[in-house]
């Protein structure tokens, strides 16, 4: 095992406890209260819920994509005399509805706009109407070759890397996936809107970062750090095992360094100032521990980026986040992420969670939350000795301190959820929570009297689930529908100083 990091000495460690302090206190109405580094963060109850029919269709009658990526518009946020809120979310889906391989599913954003009306606090028996979604947009995500416009496909990208066919260069940027069709691949999972107004979009694929107009147009991709391209045969190959019918799968089905299959650029957020870009790896590269098995995947890393100057995105920072692990059965899994959320230039809320939910896996969900993760005093690995590995075999490397985790807000609540007539699990009368959650934003409750209050809104992707669908020029029936759904919490956010 490389010790190539300086190992932490009992003088920083004494530092590290004693500037955390980490209070969990139950109060009469389920609120959680965790201090971190000068913040506190309070969840005090879920006061709404919305949804959209599994058979809605965007302005190119194809199925909607759901919550993969989810951001705000902060300006149209706004409150109403009657107490009600209105605004608009940005969301990216991902690849399209795959069940036997992928498809030739055009990549695109979805407008939502939404009106708010949050519930009485307390009360019980409560609708799942306080959140109101309606379609208004749909954009296309394309590149531009030879004058031609060329749509991003969902398609798996070829195994191969470019040799094959399965990745190029575009204008000098880092190499991209590409299908067997000449379009570059993108599995959408993350989506933030920079101060120019151009948005940048992750993908599980590359792992990559594109940046497109707000016409939909491609127009540049950010540096990925080396330590988490996917590496096959000795070279750098893109596909995640998912080809489409007829496309030849890769051998061996895994990487054996990067990113595992269908475990990218999970989460991606933008500090608040507009300064730092957060983007999360959904789970351990191959080399810190995916490879030796699911119980040892948890070593995770996030990088940042300064947008100081938007012209020349610099890759800043690589940190080890440690992910929580549960026991199903008789196997100790790690919770992934699916979602990140900054809350400042150290701080940000994560989501991870397991594979449970309405029609999968147990159908009871073991670990769903959101939590906060702190990286002032983590150890940043970029350009350091050992930064290719860091867990080998999942045991994280002693010279790295990896970011603080603090567990915070657990979506499984069933206190909570019963009085919207949800539930985690399968309980007769109430609507059991799907399994993937993947949206996050934070907005202010505009309250004059709580100034530090917000509105935490929670989505799922529905996997495009519909007996209803129609994409890339076909109809299918998944057999069951899976309707997008929001959550929103009242929390209560105060932030001390960062440094």
């Amino acid at each position: 095992m490389s010790h190539a990091f300086p190992v932490a000495t009992a003088h920083r460690l004494a530092l590290l406890a004693g500037s955390v302090l980490l209070l969990l206190q139950q109060a009469p109405a389920q609120a959680q209260t965790i201090n971190v580094n000068g913040s506190t963060l309070t969840v005090q109850e879920l006061v709404g819920v919305g949804r959209l029919p599994a058979n809605q269709r965007d302005k190119f009658g194809e199925t909607f994509g759901s919550i993969s990526g989810l951001v705000a518009d902060p300006a149209s946020w706004k409150r109403r005399v009657d107490g009600s809120y209105t605004g608009s979310f940005y969301a990216a889906p991902d690849r399209g509805y795959n069940v036997a391989g992928t498809i030739d599913y055009t990549a695109r954003l979805n407008r939502l706009d939404i009106r708010f009306k949050p519930a009485p606090s307390g009360a019980s028996g409560l609708p799942q109407d306080q959140v109101t979604l309606t379609l208004r947009n749909t954009t296309q995500l394309f590149e531009t070759l030879g004058g031609e416009r060329r749509p991003l496909s969902g398609l798996d990208p070829v195994p191969g890397g470019v040799a094959s066919g399965g990745a190029r260069v575009v204008d000098g940027w880092p190499e991209l996936p590409q299908a067997y069709n000449g379009k570059l691949s993108l599995d959408a999972e993350g989506i933030v809107i920079l101060r120019d107004g151009s948005r940048l979009v992750s993908d599980e694929y590359g792992p990559s970062i594109y940046r497109f107009a707000r016409s939909g147009r491609l127009i540049g991709a950010l540096p990925v750090a080396a330590s988490v391209r996917p590496i096959r045969n000795n070279v750098t190959d893109y596909s995640s095992n998912n080809p489409a019918a007829g496309q030849p799968a890769p051998a061996p089905t895994n990487p054996t360094f990067g990113r595992s299959n269908n475990q990218g650029f999970e989460g991606m957020s933008l500090s608040p100032d507009g300064q730092t870009l957060f983007v999360a790896l959904q789970s351990a590269t191959r080399q810190d521990g995916a490879a030796t098995g699911a119980a040892f995947r948890d070593h995770t890393r996030l990088f940042t980026y300064s947008l100081a100057d938007l012209d020349n995105i610099v890759l800043s920072g690589e940190y080890v986040v440690r992910l929580p692990k549960f026991v199903q059965g008789t196997s100790t899994l790690v919770a992934a992420q699916s979602e990140i959320l900054a809350l400042n230039n150290t701080q940000l809320l994560i989501l991870p969670r397991d594979s449970n939910g309405l029609n999968v896996g147990t159908q009871l969900s073991l670990l769903r939350r959101v939590d906060l993760v702190d990286v002032r005093d983590a150890t940043n690995i970029l350009g350091l000795p050992g930064e290719d590995v860091v867990a080998p075999g999942g045991v994280l490397n002693p010279g790295i301190t990896p970011a603080l985790y603090a567990p915070w807000l657990d979506i499984n609540d069933n206190a909570q959820l019963q009085r919207f007539g949800l539930v985690n699990g399968v309980v007769d009368g109430f609507d059991n929570l799907s399994e993937k959650w993947e949206g996050l934003v934070l907005l202010p409750a505009l309250d004059r009297a709580n100034p530090d209050d917000y509105f935490l809104f929670v989505a799922n992707d529905n996997d495009f689930a519909t007996t209803d669908g129609f994409q890339a020029g076909a109809a299918y029936n998944a057999g069951w529908d899976n309707p997008t759904t929001f959550l929103v919490w009242r929390v209560r956010i105060q932030q001390g100083l960062q440094r």
